[in-house]
């Protein structure tokens, strides 16, 4: 999958993998030893995140329903929790991508297969 932010017209990712099952959403990242460029991870539905267990930080957006970036966290490190409530979907990407395409809250995205 790829996602762009149309608001900013940047590319978040090119490589996204989806997490839409319950199996999918208990592994997210963990098994992963890190994201090359243009790769991460869509997970749906998702109001909160953590990084117990994982080998790299990660950058963390929060999107509502209509597709809108409700809450930012760059570069989240190990062992820590996000959330958001009005979340409904959550990608997690390699750190600085948030920096990189200029990601604020606010910002529409999109999701193309």
């Amino acid at each position: 999958m790829r996602i762009r932010n149309v608001t900013r017209g940047t590319l978040l990712g090119d490589k996204i993998d989806v997490a839409d099952t319950s199996q999918k959403r208990r592994t997210g990242l963990l098994r992963h030893t890190g994201l090359g460029e243009g790769e991460g991870l869509l997970i749906v539905p998702c109001e909160a995140v953590h990084t117990f267990g994982m080998q790299f930080p990660i950058d963390v957006v929060y999107v509502n329903r209509k597709k809108r970036v409700v809450k930012t966290r760059p570069n989240m490190v190990r062992s820590r929790i996000s959330l958001c409530l009005s979340a409904h979907s959550v990608v997690e990407l390699p750190v600085g991508v948030i920096a990189s395409s200029r990601t604020e809250r606010g910002d529409e995205l999109a999701f193309e297969s």
